[in-house]
């Protein structure tokens, strides 16, 4: 889900707007095999999901710390939409503590009566290597305060080994 409306229209025609070799290969295979589609809709993106990566530009403010107004607003957007129960992954460069800031956020602005764990789970990309980095990765870092999340997300990322 992105709200670019015209980013997802170019990556919905099979288009990748990233450069990284063997992505748009990859991107065709899984659209192809229909395991992955784009959305500019919240619910519909949403609403589907069991985990949800929020995955945001957080560049550094005047001040010099992150600048964590798209990780608010993604918070917002979740807790408007919230169906059943949801684990939002931080994927993005953050403070320490942006995640009881995200669960709170979540909390106050949540329509329905779902619920959510809150996880940190750092990635650690390099430009041009992000898929040899996601799919071998040499360390998963996981924080929550969840019981329940860590294993959920060890099941996901148990293919990687």
């Amino acid at each position: 889900m992105d709200c670019d409306k015209k980013r997802i229209e170019s990556l919905g025609l099979g288009e990748c707007p990233i450069c990284e070799l063997g992505l748009p290969e990859m991107l065709a295979r899984s659209m192809h095999e229909g395991r992955l589609e784009f959305s500019i809709s919240t619910p519909q993106a949403g609403g589907k999901s069991e985990i949800i990566f929020t995955c945001v530009g957080t560049r550094p403010g005047k001040n010099g710390r992150p600048n964590i107004s798209q990780v608010k607003s993604a918070a917002k957007e979740i807790g408007h939409e919230m169906n059943g129960h949801k684990i939002i992954v931080n994927k993005s460069t953050v403070p320490v503590g942006t995640g009881g800031f995200v669960r709170r956020t979540i909390e106050t602005t949540k329509c329905g009566n779902g619920t959510s764990d809150v996880v940190s789970n750092p990635g650690f990309l390099r430009e041009g290597q992000a898929i040899p980095d996601t799919l071998q990765p040499d360390r998963i870092i996981i924080g929550t305060s969840s019981d329940t999340s860590p294993s959920r997300l060890l099941e996901l990322y148990r293919p990687l080994g």
